[in-house]
Parts: C-alpha cells; structure tokens; sequence
C-alpha cells in the first residue's frame, strides 16, 4: 500500500479573539486553520439557535410538481414514490411516502432491487406500477439520467417528477417537472444537496410550513446527508445538526431500536457514529436485495415490530461483512507486487454487486487512487467507483463514455455498466484521462494543528471540539498531530483487526486506539520515536472519562526532515532550550567546528540534547550570526563565524518566540 504524504502545519499563534469569545486554546486554533479568526465568524459557524429553511421554491421547477401533485391529491390519483437502495434513497423515499400518506395522497413507494434490477427507473418497473393503478411517479434520489423511461412512461400514459441530486447530463428527461439543484439554473448553495433533501424539499413545498417539517422530518435528511457524503456545511450543517438532536432525544421506533442494538447510545449520537455504525446496517439491506426491510423498519411505528426488523438488519450487516472480507482478499490478492501510479480497475466473476461498492472505497483510500470495482457476469459486467483525493469521476467516466453502456453518479462516487470485452480499453482510457488530472497536493496527511504542548490536550480542550459537530465532508473532524512521540507499547484487540498503543509526548503517556490497523502494520515498534496523526475524544469506562488519541495515521519521525524544517523557519514544536543548553551547545560547537554531519545525527554535538534542539540552537546562532548553516540534502555543515561575550539572545526572533512558548 501507498504510504500517505504528510504536511505538517506550523505552530500559529491563536487568534486572541476567538479565546475572548469564549473557545478553548484548542477550539480556537482549529478554527483558526480553518479560516476562522474573528468571534463573529466563530459564533456564526457553532450557532446552535433557531434554524428556518429556505424557501423551497427557489429551486427550479418546483412549482410545477407541486402543482401536479396537489392535482393527483385532488383527483384521487394514485402516486409511486420511486427511490434508489442506499441509505440516502431510502430515507428520501420514507420521507416523501411517508408524509404524502399522511397529507391524505393515494401512495405506494418502490425502490428497485440492487441486484435484480440495478440503479435508476426501469421500464419494467414502470409497467408494474402503472398495472396497479399509478398515474404518477415522483423519483427520490435517481432519475436525472433517465430520459429514455420518462419517455416510455408518457406513452403509458404515466407522468413523472424526477427529484433528484445528481449530475445533469446534456439531456434533462421530458418530466412533468425535474427538481435537481445540479440544474444549472440552480447556482446557489444548495447544489450540495443530498436527495433525501431535495425531498424534504418537496415536502416544504406542498406544505407550506418549512419550520414544521423539520421537526417531523429532520432526523431523516441527518441520516440520509451524513450517509451519501454531502458537504455538513451552510444548510445541510444546520439540517444536520437538528436531526441529530432528534435522534437523541425521540428517535422514530425503528432507529431507536437499531440504536439500541449496535450500541449507539443517545449520548453517542453523532455524524460519525451514524455514518459508520447506523448506515453500514440500513445500507446492507440493500446491498443484500432485501432492501423492503430497510424502508419497513424507518417506516415501523411498532416498537416491537420495529426490534425485529433492526436484528435483521444487523444480521444481514454481518453477513455484509463477511462477504467484503472475501472480496477485499481476492482484490488485495490481485493486486500483490504490482506498482501502482494510476486508477485501479480490477473486474471479477461472482462478486457481490452490492458489496463491491465498499471494497473500491478501501482500496481508493489504501492505494490513494481512485478505484473500480467490476462484477462480471457473463459478458456483462456492473460497476462501483469510488474517487480520491479530489479526482473528479462523473467527468472520468464522461470522457471515457465510448467504452461504457451506462453510468453515473458524482464526483465522488458512480456506477458504471460495461461489456466485459471493452474492460481493457476503459482501463487505458481511465489511466489516461487520470494522467492528464491527477490533483494535486490534495492527497496525503495534513492536519489542522501541530500540537506543541499538554496544555491542548485538556479534557476542557477536547470537549470542546463537540461543538464543531456535525462533523464529515466539507466540516471534517479536526485532524491533529504530535510530531517526534515515543511508542511506548501496541497490542491487539478487536481480535487482532485494531490495535491499543500509548504514546509518550509532554512528559505524559497518551492512550490511543487505531480502528483498521493490525499492530504487524503499524511501520513502527516500541521505543520508536513516531508522528501522530489523530483526532482526540474523550472515553468513559467504569466511570473514569480520559483523554483518549483515535489514530489515522502514524510514521517514524523523519529526524533529518525535522531538522531540516526547524532550520529553514518551519515549526519546532514542543521543543525548547534553556540559556544553559544553548551554552553547552556553543561550547560543543567551538570544540568540533568546522563540521559536516547527517541531520539526524546532529545529537553527536551533545549526547543530552536532541537532534531538533540542536537544530533550533543553530538556527539561533545563525540568527545572531555566530555561526553558519548549510544544510545539503541530509547533512550540514555547520562553520563559526564570531565569538561575542555578551551576546543578546533576544535578538533573534527564533529564542523570542520559543521563550514565549516555554513560559
């Protein structure tokens, strides 16, 4: 696997205003890094007050459904919810079902089968609705692509209105109406939108009362947001954050008891713990072509019922997880001993076409490229991509279109369907494409903030990042990191999957835990000296709450890179001398200069001071010109140019700024 570039951020001073308005030294340097320097601009993205929606209206052909669908209300018209089996297009299509039944519509929803089926309208189900008595089909979460079906279904005698949140194509389908804020009319913020929100969108709109919508509907845009990967930023953040509330405090019976049964506590509801413990379940129905018992149990208003169906899921999740496990080994298999630089495209018969999806996301962040995955059968093969580091995929595919049946999807994620003679030339052709559109300087580890003291890592500190909550895309959980830790220990737990480390940094252990991440490939043993990447929370176990590391990264610490960026005016950390060290340091200077030696060695200079002291002891003395500095690649040669008694260290901005630092 690739290993991760890392760019480390240097130490900044924390905006005095951001401490005057109330955040903790650590809050306030996270949002610092993320542009945030005023108290105004700080408050403005942690509000928690009084949230009122836009107006629904403003999206582009909304008026025109509405006015459809009241006329189906009116006229007794039976309408189809038509949705899609992810998480997001299920609880787009409760949504929308749910409250046309309870607003007096004649519903049905329909969710296609993952496996039988596929993504998007088709026209068999189209016929299978119309047999029963559908006039009108209202799409949640797919459609935009489906030109060819809204044709087939106008001469059935069928309208559709196509919601949707997918890229426009060239050709928008002949509907009734197409609500997509991808639309190019719609340029504004909500282009962001998951398509369970475009359907609660919808759902304002024929109701008229916006305010009261998000208390009924709230926890399903949270759900179905946080699980398709949209931006928790301006409305959706906002959305989020009252859907979370809500799930806290009176979830629906159906996910109060998949909370319940994967161990999602109402004090542990958050956007993390939906993404990765709440979603993986309501998804792998889906993915297992049962996804009816993922629409039933958000449906179920039956406590009881509602139990049953979450041990279902949670069953079929296990399942899930063996299957991925099979796949990840086959892949991880095909892929040994190649050298990778470019897209993975790896197609084999039998693979699960619902599990596939996840593996491809595994790779791309393993591999660090963007990745599909294929599931052949026969001549036909059906296609998960996942994209990484900014790449975009909607437009890959696009411009390998003549190798494809179909596709898409968006930037981040798509579908493909393939003949398997064409898999080779659509391999070459990806390559090719990503060659002239690798991003750049988006891959890798770069932390918000270089933590350079204990001072940051307070249980007041780390309690205070709850309030950057919602956290995903586009509002990330901070990324922090320790650079030049010692490894004190790592075991296994979790049946050897994670591991338990503990670092020593400030004169103080820290207890950590990497989810993923075997101790056999951690690159590091004890006694190690390493940099952390990690973002920090608090764990609570028999009543003891402790600052507890969760790892994202980890390499041994690059001494010679350190030096090197101490000397050349980057960030030094947590390290500091004394007037006394920097003596000892001159005094080892005068009795071994002119020198050349490896950065990393520089501690042979004093055996009691490390390798980045020295480096930041130079880097005053060239300040105060007493002596000269040239690193060279690894080494340095280092000459002294004067002797001055009385030198005045607080000429050198270098020992000003650490002094501060250490008092």
């Amino acid at each position: 696997m690739k290993e991760k570039l890392w760019n480390i951020p240097d130490s900044a001073p924390i905006p005095e205003a951001l401490l005057q308005a109330g955040c903790t030294p650590l809050l306030a340097a996270v949002l610092a890094a993320r542009g945030m320097t005023t108290g105004p601009e700080a408050r403005a993205f942690l509000a928690a007050g009084p949230f009122v929606p836009a107006d629904p209206m403003r999206l582009a052909d909304m008026d025109i459904a509405v006015a459809r669908i009241r006329q189906a209300k009116a006229q007794g018209e039976t309408v189809a919810v038509y949705g899609d089996y992810d998480v997001d297009g299920i609880t787009a299509t409760c949504l929308l079902a749910g409250f046309l039944q309870d607003w007096g519509v004649k519903t049905e929803f329909y969710i296609p089968d993952r496996l039988e089926e596929g993504y998007g309208v088709n026209t068999g189900a189209i016929d299978r609705l119309r047999s029963r008595g559908v006039s009108l089909i209202v799409t949640v979460d797919c459609g935009i692509t489906a030109v060819a079906e809204t044709e087939y279904a106008r001469r059935a005698g069928v309208d559709m209105i196509i919601t949707d949140h997918h890229e426009c194509q060239a050709e928008l389908p002949g509907a009734v109406a197409v609500v997509d804020p991808k639309r190019p009319e719609c340029d504004g913020p909500d282009r962001s939108l998951a398509g369970v929100g475009v359907a609660f969108e919808l759902a304002c709109a024929l109701d008229g009362d916006s305010q009261a919508m998000l208390e009924r509907y709230a926890d399903l845009v949270a759900v179905g947001t946080i699980a398709d990967v949209m931006p928790l930023t301006g409305e959706n953040r906002r959305v989020v954050k009252r859907g979370l509330e809500k799930l806290r405090t009176a979830p629906r019976p159906g996910l109060a008891a998949l909370m319940e049964l994967s161990g999602v506590g109402p004090e542990r509801v958050g956007a993390n713990s939906v993404g990765f413990t709440l979603a993986p379940r309501i998804n792998a129905a889906g993915r297992l072509g049962r996804v009816e018992d993922a629409a039933r149990l958000v449906l179920e208003r039956d406590p009881a019922r509602a139990r049953v169906l979450a041990e279902a899921l949670c069953d079929m999740n296990r399942l899930r997880q063996q299957l991925e496990a099979d796949i990840w080994d086959q892949a991880a298999g095909m892929l040994a001993g190649q050298v990778r630089g470019g897209p993975i495209v790896l197609a084999r018969e039998g693979w699960h076409q619902g599990v596939i999806g996840i593996v491809a996301s595994r790779l791309a962040d393993a591999y660090q490229v963007p990745t599909v995955m294929i599931s052949l059968d026969g001549d036909r093969g059906k296609g998960s991509c996942r994209s990484w580091g900014g790449f975009n995929l909607f437009d890959a595919l696009a411009a390998c279109g003549a190798y494809l049946d179909s596709f898409g999807g968006h930037a981040l994620a798509a579908g493909l369907n393939i003949s398997r003679e064409n898999i080779p030339s659509f391999r070459e052709a990806l390559a090719a494409y990503y060659a002239e559109h690798i991003p750049q300087g988006e891959e890798g580890v770069s932390p918000d903030v270089t933590i350079d003291s204990a001072e940051m890592l307070t249980m007041e500190c780390v309690e205070s990042l709850e309030a950057l909550e919602p956290c995903g895309n586009g509002n990330p959980r901070p990324v922090l990191c320790m650079t030049d830790a010692v490894l004190v220990s790592a075991s296994p737990i979790g049946g050897g999957r994670h591991t338990r480390l503990q670092l020593e940094k400030f004169g103080q252990r820290y207890d950590c835990v990497w989810f993923g991440r075997a101790v056999s490939d951690l690159g590091a043993v004890p006694g190690d000296r390493v940099d952390a990447a990690f973002f920090p929370q608090v764990s609570e176990f028999r009543g003891r709450r402790s600052v507890q590391l969760v790892m994202s990264d980890m390499r041994r610490t690059d001494l010679a890179a350190l030096c090197l960026r101490i000397l050349d005016g980057g960030s030094f950390g947590d390290h500091r001398l004394t007037r006394t060290e920097l003596g000892r340091l001159w005094r080892a200077l005068s009795a071994q200069c002119p020198c050349r030696m490896k950065l990393s060695r520089l501690s042979r200079l004093d055996p009691r001071l490390h390798p980045a002291q020295i480096a930041l002891g130079l880097r005053v003395l060239r300040e105060l010109k007493l002596v000269q500095v040239d690193p060279d690649g690894q080494d340095v040669d280092i000459m002294l140019i004067a002797w001055e008694a009385k030198t005045q260290l607080d000429r050198s901005p270098t020992w000003r700024a650490q002094s501060v630092k250490k008092a």
